[in-house]
């Protein structure tokens, strides 16, 4: 079973095509934290890898690897990255010396990635790198509109709390002085909540 790229958008497989091309595919480092940062970083929604999840050498800056021997390799800390939302296949830095690098490299045609709109737009939508001025003014806002909001709610219960005791003392003054019906006492009751 070939492996595909894990990237949205991206139809890259591992197959003698994209071989031919000069496409390699790199799986997911094992350490969590490195693991974590390219999960991030294809902003992929619940999306989690598994051992055979590869990222095609189209979505990694050419800085990021090392083809100092005959295997393409990622230079450590390299992480997926999408400038302008166009990515090629790495260029060499230096030519090779054999003829099978030589050959290799003279078929090895750069492969522009085109990300669909959705994509694109998604991008633009959501920004991964926050502000801290921004964010602290923000939470500072929310902290002093909670902190306004609890003031105001013990306000309001101490009003509640006076009311009732007035509403207590008056019904208590009526049934002192025998102004109380039976009647009137349940409909206040009924209304305020009040037994006496």
């Amino acid at each position: 079973m070939p492996d595909f790229c894990s990237v949205v958008g991206c139809s890259n497989g591992r197959n003698a095509q994209t071989k031919q091309q000069g496409i390699t595919f790199h799986r997911f480092p094992k350490d969590k934290v490195k693991r974590r940062a390219w999960t991030v970083a294809l902003r992929r929604r619940d999306f989690e890898p598994h051992a055979r999840s590869v990222v095609c050498s189209c979505h990694f800056k050419p800085e990021d690897f090392d083809m100092t021997g005959q295997t393409t390799r990622l230079r450590e800390g390299a992480i997926p990255s999408f400038p302008n939302n166009i990515s090629k296949v790495p260029s060499r830095p230096t030519p090779r010396s054999s003829r099978t690098s030589q050959k290799a490299a003279a078929e090895c045609p750069d492969v522009p990635v085109q990300l669909s709109e959705d994509l694109q737009k998604s991008n633009l939508d959501h920004q991964y790198a926050l502000d801290p001025i921004k964010v602290k003014k923000k939470l500072t806002e929310a902290q002093e509109k909670v902190e306004e909001l609890q003031r105001d709610l013990r306000n309001a219960k101490d009003r509640e709390r006076r009311n009732k005791k007035t509403v207590k003392s008056l019904q208590e003054d009526l049934k002192h002085k025998n102004m109380l019906t039976k009647e009137l006492q349940q409909k206040l009751d009924f209304h305020s909540g009040i037994c006496l």
